[in-house]
């Protein structure tokens, strides 16, 4: 029986987000008591500080930053850290590849330049355009099932 939950280890409160903060997550109810949970922050495991400069991907999304055509880029400096968002989508990908057989889903932090199912922030300006972030786009396209951390309709039929 599938009874493991990877998930952006931000939604358990651990405050590794970009900004050094946690989240309270109102799903992690949903999935506590029923699920071995595999946390991963993709950029920590990316080499990534926390806190460090927020991020965004250029143009497209993470499938277009995994084919090699865009970028990760701090939104101040434009320092390039594409490098790292794959390190980190790579590490978390190989950490819940150890127990593929039992892992029932990914569940990540919607809007992250990593981690974002539906939707990423526009590089240009703080609005939302569909699209998945690396480590989302990197987890599909090796098969897992990935959900929203928003999706929690969803999360409950798990």
């Amino acid at each position: 029986m599938n009874r493991i939950i990877v998930i952006s280890m931000c939604l358990l409160g651990t405050g590794c987000r970009y900004d050094g903060k946690s989240l309270s997550w109102e799903g992690l109810e949903l999935v506590a008591n029923r699920f071995f949970i595999l946390p991963v922050c993709p950029e920590q495991l990316g080499g990534l500080p926390t806190p460090r400069p927020p991020a965004k991907i250029e143009t497209g999304d993470g499938f277009t930053v995994l084919d090699g055509k865009s970028r990760v880029l701090t939104v101040e400096e434009k320092t390039d850290v594409t490098p790292n968002f794959i390190k980190g989508a790579e590490e978390a990908l190989r950490i819940a590849n150890l127990f593929r057989e039992n892992v029932k889903a990914v569940i990540l932090k919607e809007k992250s330049p990593s981690c974002g199912v539906k939707s990423i922030y526009n590089f240009k300006s703080d609005s939302l355009k569909p699209g998945k972030g690396v480590t989302a786009a990197l987890f599909i396209k090796n098969g897992y099932r990935v959900l929203s951390s928003d999706e929690l309709e969803e999360i409950k039929k798990l």
